[in-house]
């Protein structure tokens, strides 16, 4: 049976959700979870969350799905920990040290890949596998099709959502939150700037980065068929009375096997919509996927107040349960209890006293025991024998009843036993040499110039599509003795993956053999083909297990993430070669959708287009592989002037990053760093290097 997973970002969105027929919840505790700004959980209120679940027969997942700094993980830790210990069902989890380190600590709690994870292919799937996990939360941006193929291949279980918001960027790759207001969508504090209204084209156009929501209630037994195991509900930043509707909605068509009424679509959009909903990228379609919120009005309040009243008062949710009941001459009256999941709970009363009319009767006492109204209980078989001529009063029998009930929900919110292993210690880094190796990435063949590479750059990286297309370009790199590094697109579908490999097998034939791979379902695409893997920023590694993790996933060397402060990189562990971005544009988001088409109305990708906020600031946008975008930071990361910083930092390589410059002002910049100029260019950042992120 396919599971319908709801939200729950308050105590009282666990009731919605489990009242109106949610299979599981998934929910966030303590600092460590995408939606901090969520009510979220104390530790007692979650135990008793978990045991409110779990007596109804709804499973619970608890969101640790943030990356966690060095200083973090014990305490990560200890609230899997307590996680565990309350039974919790699951983890979902993005930090890919933080779930090796749960993995060894607590070996007994299944580990769900979170959508944070950027899984778009199968490859991502199965590394999900490798690193342990049982579950893996699939990317929004996929198709049906790209969907069923994943499914019907994964070693592990799928997840997919199929109604809430859609992030303009894929999930786990945007930085724009953090860069523009150190609030980082990978720590859980995302400030939604994708919401904002930005101008394209020299004119302030409405929303351009805020699209529908999406909503596949019509689409369920598609997804059923395809094997997914399943389907989630966004949402735990929205009012408890949207989860119930939501939930109800979906829980009905599921069990019923049916499409939604127009009354239910109805509400559904008084619950929440931007200006409707959309299938776009379900169906392969992203024309028309954008919208905005709008106020809630009368119509939305009375929606809510009546959703209110139906999970606040009284039993909804109620679990099939077996009684059987024995009364005998001068033996106590005896019972037992038990449910389809293996629970059987017996409970004895008062001998019963010898009857002066009519005694008790079979019949008499299944009336009694069927009265489960006001608990999570509905007698589904009530079978009950009596000797003749007993007498018990209807309030002891009412107390025997209650007494099965109270012991049956004990067994049915005790939580399991699971071991617990020890915590991993700080792995122990070697030391990089005094040098540090420097790195130029251009993203243009114009950028490739011979006097760029008389500068003797220690390595080059190239996008693979350039490299295949302007090969020629590298040969006064390879004359110098830069070593070329093809670097691979962040978001490399299955349909993608065969071209990408072609590529990749041609430049290897070519003599290149090192690739840059920013995700995990990447790595094995440029293994395969005999190159070695160099990891990019994409991975997010952010804190030493991660580095460790990365080592362990065949990595030669890794990026540390950006969003770290310079001094947690110099304490970081370098079990592998580590380098840092010191200079360029850095990334904010990469999307499927192509903001350049949205502003212009037709494909002008040769040509990068520029976005501007309400203060004037400009943000590049360029065409990236399979006609996605990225969109760039308006301001240039520039440490040319912190040599001291850098070089105390402990790094093997530092990697400057062009991306709009021009062909002299990436010479003019090598030339800074390298300490043969003073040119200095404008518009300047530290980026969050010595800020730091929330």
């Amino acid at each position: 049976m396919i599971e319908l997973l709801s939200p729950a970002g308050s105590p009282e969105a666990v009731i919605a959700a489990v009242q109106n027929g949610a299979d599981a919840v998934y929910m966030g505790m303590g600092n460590y979870n995408a939606r901090r700004g969520a009510k979220n959980f104390t530790d007692e209120e979650y135990e008793r969350a978990v045991r409110y679940c779990h007596i109804r027969g709804c499973k619970v997942y608890v969101t640790l799905n943030t990356l966690v700094n060095d200083r973090e993980v014990e305490d990560a830790l200890a609230a899997a920990r307590i996680a565990s210990e309350t039974g919790t069902d699951g983890i979902i989890i993005q930090d890919l040290g933080l779930a090796a380190a749960v993995r060894q600590y607590l070996p007994d709690i299944p580990l769900h890949a979170s959508t944070q994870m950027s899984i778009h292919n199968l490859a991502g799937v199965e590394a999900a596998a490798e690193l342990g996990m049982t579950r893996a939360v699939l990317a929004r941006e996929l198709s049906l099709e790209q969907i069923r193929y994943i499914t019907q291949n994964s070693p592990i279980e799928t997840e997919v959502f199929v109604h809430g918001a859609l992030c303009f960027c894929h999930s786990g790759q945007c930085y724009m939150s953090a860069l523009i207001g150190q609030r980082s969508g990978n720590r859980g504090m995302c400030a939604q700037p994708c919401r904002m209204q930005y101008s394209l084209g020299g004119r302030m156009d409405d929303y351009p980065l805020s699209l529908k929501d999406n909503c596949l209630v019509d689409r369920l037994q598609e997804l059923e068929d395809a094997g997914v195991a399943c389907l989630k509900i966004e949402g735990r930043m929205k009012r408890p009375e949207y989860t119930a509707i939501t939930t109800k909605i979906y829980a009905k068509a599921l069990k019923e096997h049916r499409q939604p009424t127009p009354e239910e679509m109805a509400d559904l959009e008084r619950a929440f919509s931007r200006q409707g909903f959309t299938q776009g990228y379900f169906n392969g379609d992203r024309e028309d996927m954008f919208g905005v919120r709008g106020e809630a009005d009368r119509d939305t309040e009375q929606l809510f107040d009546q959703a209110r009243k139906g999970y606040a008062e009284g039993e909804l949710r109620r679990v099939p349960v077996h009684f059987y009941t024995v009364a005998e001459k001068g033996q106590p009256i005896r019972a037992i209890a038990f449910d389809d999941d293996g629970h059987k709970a017996v409970a004895a009363g008062r001998v019963p006293e010898k009857a002066r009319g009519q005694g008790l009767t079979p019949s008499y006492l299944t009336d009694q025991m069927f009265k489960t109204g006001g608990t999570p209980y509905n007698v589904v078989e009530n079978k009950a024998q009596t000797d003749p001529g007993l007498f018990l009063p209807a309030a002891a029998i009412n107390e025997l009843r209650r007494s099965l009930v109270a012991e049956l929900s004990e067994q049915r919110g005790r939580p399991p036993k699971r071991r617990v292993g020890t915590i991993p210690a700080k792995p122990k880094g070697s030391a990089p040499g005094v040098d540090p190796a420097m790195i130029f990435q251009v993203l243009t063949a114009e950028q490739l110039t011979p006097e760029l590479a008389a500068l003797h750059p220690r390595y080059l990286y190239v996008p693979v599509t350039v490299m295949n297309e302007y090969f020629d370009l590298l040969e006064p790199f390879e004359e110098q003795g830069t070593i070329p590094v093809a670097v691979l697109p962040r978001v490399i579908t299955d349909e993608e993956e065969p071209y990408v490999r072609e590529m990749l097998e041609k430049l290897f034939d070519f003599g290149i053999n090192e690739a840059l791979v920013g995700n995990l379902g990447h790595a094995m695409l440029a293994k395969n083909v005999g190159m070695r893997i160099r990891g990019d920023f994409g991975l997010n590694v952010f804190n030493s297990l991660s580095m460790e993790m990365v080592r362990q996933a065949g990595f030669s060397s890794a990026t540390a993430s950006f969003e770290l402060r310079i001094a947690q990189i110099r304490d970081l562990s370098k079990t592998l070669d580590t380098e840092m971005i010191v200079y360029g544009r850095l990334p904010l988001m990469v999307s499927d959708q192509c903001v350049i088409r949205h502003s212009s109305g037709r494909c002008t990708c040769a040509t990068p287009a520029q976005m501007s906020d309400r203060m004037g600031a400009v943000f590049p946008v360029v065409k990236e592989f399979g006609c996605r975008n990225v969109i760039y930071n308006a301001h240039k990361l520039y440490l040319a002037d912190k040599a001291q910083d850098l070089y105390g930092a402990g790094l093997w390589g530092m990697r400057m990053m062009f991306t709009t410059e021009s062909p002299r002002e990436c010479l003019e910049v090598a030339k800074v760093y390298l300490g043969q100029s003073d040119y200095q260019p404008n518009v300047l950042t530290r980026g969050l290097y010595y800020r730091g992120v929330e």
